[in-house]
């Protein structure tokens, strides 16, 4: 019990750090976004260059982020589910799984072809770090390995709720009309430069994004599962509390029996 309180305490300092970094990055990353898409609503024909290649998917990339540490409840187990479902979705085709998180490499590879593990990232969770991840992606997308990659992670909604969330990273989702942006903006450079040079950025804010919101579930979850742990050592001190006391007062009236039954006895 003092063990599981004490995991919590450390969990709900963490969770705080955790949720602030996501809170704040998650207008940046919304707003980058809605730049991309304005700025493509408004060009003609294929602007996401070798990043938009809808191709027949054959082969698929799915990235699991999951945690280097367990006691956090069903945190990577709802992770690991969702990753044999979307392997059930894709039967026939060919399919790999990119691991970020010890627990979720452990358990999948056993099932799964998991080409690398990047659990390292957790040990320096930097935007640059994990940058270098999703060039890799980029890479093998661009470089036609994979036709599809996609990021299966918790999404963090407070400190006892996570949802697991399946997004399309690459090929990039064909983006729709909307409103156009107004046309007093003169851009420098071109519409179209800008619009290639915000992809890879995009893309790379996208998976941070996943990462940290992984991060702080994780943190939440662990808060959550370690409150019920110790509620329920409580609980079980509690009755073993209540067995003893009432064992020790059965032997105590078990003696008392015997020294008033030999008194009697003598006194016969």
């Amino acid at each position: 019990m003092q063990i599981t309180s004490a995991m919590k305490m450390v969990s709900a300092a963490k969770l705080k750090k955790a949720q602030d970094a996501i809170t704040a990055m998650r207008p940046y990353a919304e707003k980058l976004t809605e730049l991309l898409q304005n700025l493509s609503a408004t060009l003609e024909g294929d602007t996401g260059g070798a990043f938009a290649d809808q191709r027949e998917v054959n082969k698929v990339l799915l990235v699991a982020v999951t945690s280097n540490r367990g006691l956090c409840g069903a945190f990577n187990t709802n992770v690991i589910k969702e990753i044999k479902n979307r392997t059930q979705f894709y039967q026939g085709k060919n399919v790999d799984v990119l691991a970020i998180g010890k627990k979720g490499n452990d358990v999948l590879r056993k099932t799964n072809n998991v080409i690398a593990n990047h659990s390292s990232v957790y040990d320096d969770l930097t935007f640059d770090n994990v940058a270098e991840i999703a060039q890799l992606l980029m890479d093998k997308f661009v470089a036609g390995e994979y036709d599809k990659i996609e990021i299966v992670y918790n999404h963090f909604k407070n400190a006892a709720t996570t949802i697991v969330k399946t997004e399309q990273f690459l090929p990039l989702a064909p983006i729709s009309g909307g409103e156009a942006v107004s046309s007093d903006y003169i851009f420098e450079p071109s519409k179209e430069e800008i619009v290639l040079t915000l992809i890879p950025k995009s893309l790379k804010t996208q998976l941070y994004k996943s990462v940290r919101d992984s991060f702080a579930s994780e943190h939440g979850a662990r808060m959550t599962a370690m409150h019920k742990a110790t509620d329920n050592a409580t609980e079980l001190r509690n009755q073993l509390k209540l067995t003893y006391n009432k064992a020790r007062q059965a032997a105590i009236t078990g003696e008392i029996l015997e020294i008033v039954g030999g008194a009697e006895a003598l006194n016969g």
